[in-house]
């Protein structure tokens, strides 16, 4: 029997990302698409709880790959397709290919990441992909080539709790260096607010804005080192956010435990 492999996204699914994401998945096996039906960027894990989803069908991909879009975030579309609209579990989630990074930090704000863990929290190997670029028309093309390689690998990897995050530089094939498999840089937002006085009141608009700091620069095992030297950055992820070294010292030191 052919893979069963589930795509969702941030960016909708009328994005091209997606589109280049379900021509290369079809090689695999059945597609199924499930995602939000406009742009759900920056949402993180965030489900609807407050009002009632809906969804309906598409052939936007073509009468041979069954998709639907959906009125929630992307963990909303994993949940969805997990639980109703799939009559069997997926071999593989895929989620993206989003149009910009999900390095470092900023993965805790993905969508896209987002979609990739809800279906590695139910013992589905899973892969977000990113191209560093927020270009709405931007050139897949080395990307397709290493998704299918990644895609490929994943599939028949003897490994049961997969999760990646792979970014890909938006640059052309031959001047990608290679694949490194790497850790999340340490780094964070310093944010900052845009004021903009509404005329005629006395409420204000607030814009947010901010610039991204890496704490480690000179590391080269990160994700944001492989991408800033032309190469492929691939994290394996965890779900677990317990922090273990601390949880060690607090036993040793009988923390909170006199």
């Amino acid at each position: 029997m052919k893979p069963l492999l589930l795509i969702s996204n941030d960016d909708s699914i009328y994005a091209k990302g997606i589109k280049e994401l379900v021509e290369i998945a079809k090689e695999f096996g059945r597609v199924v698409v499930v995602a939000p039906d406009k742009p759900q960027s920056a949402k993180s894990h965030s489900i609807t709880l407050d009002i009632p989803m809906t969804y309906k069908k598409s052939n936007i991909f073509g009468d041979d790959i069954e998709a639907y879009a959906v009125s929630g975030s992307p963990a909303d579309c994993v949940k969805l397709a997990l639980n109703y609209l799939l009559k069997q579990k997926p071999d593989l989630v895929l989620s993206g290919i989003n149009h910009g990074a999900n390095t470092s930090v900023n993965l805790i704000y993905s969508g896209t990441v987002a979609a990739a863990i809800e279906g590695a929290m139910h013992d589905i190997k899973a892969i977000a992909l990113s191209l560093t670029t927020h270009n709405p028309d931007a050139d897949f093309s080395a990307a397709k080539i290493f998704a299918k390689k990644i895609i490929n690998e994943t599939l028949n990897s003897n490994i049961k709790n997969i999760c990646l995050n792979v970014n890909i530089p938006n640059i052309k094939y031959e001047e990608i260096n290679g694949i490194n498999i790497c850790r999340q840089t340490r780094g964070a937002w310093f944010e900052e607010f845009d004021k903009i006085e509404k005329p005629g009141s006395k409420e204000n608009y607030f814009w947010l804005t901010g610039k991204y700091v890496n704490f480690e620069p000179e590391n080269t095992d990160t994700d944001v080192w492989a991408i800033e030297n032309n190469y492929i950055s691939v994290v394996p992820l965890e779900i677990d956010f317990t922090n273990y070294q601390v949880l060690n010292k607090f036993n040793e030191e009988k923390f909170l435990k006199n």
